[in-house]
């Protein structure tokens, strides 16, 4: 926590760069750090590029869900984005959703079914973990 006792906005996080392999990877929310794409050893490439294409070269970890790590490069607030789930026993099992600005989205799940909303999506990772 930060000194004030409360976790710092996401954006306010400092970025701890310290290797980190799968089975150490948190599965809540981190609020007092990012844990970038680039510290975990055993990161896809596509999870590397995920936002490369959205001006958002810097991907953050955001929890585990089930048997999938989350993942989002982009802001929190409603502007682009982009999620991948990444099935933490197996790194070529991946999903992505795409965030839009206008707060719409789109993304398939690991069920196959197309979603536009991330909390289906989310629904979609957690019931087939």
């Amino acid at each position: 926590m930060s000194s004030t006792g409360s976790a710092l906005p996401y954006n306010q996080r400092p970025y701890d760069d310290a290797p980190v392999h799968t089975a150490d990877l948190p599965a809540t929310p981190q609020r007092e750090r990012n844990i970038p794409a680039t510290a975990w050893v055993e990161a896809p490439p596509e999870l590397l590029h995920l936002g490369d294409d959205i001006g958002a070269p810097l991907i953050d970890y955001k929890r585990r869900i089930g048997k999938w790590l989350l993942w989002r490069a982009g802001p929190a607030t409603k502007a682009d984005a982009r999620y991948m789930a990444v099935a933490a026993d197996d790194v070529t099992a991946q999903h992505t959703f795409r965030l839009f600005a206008d707060g719409t989205g789109e993304g398939a799940g690991p069920s196959g079914q197309t979603h536009a909303r991330f909390r289906t999506w989310k629904e979609d990772l957690k019931a087939n973990s």
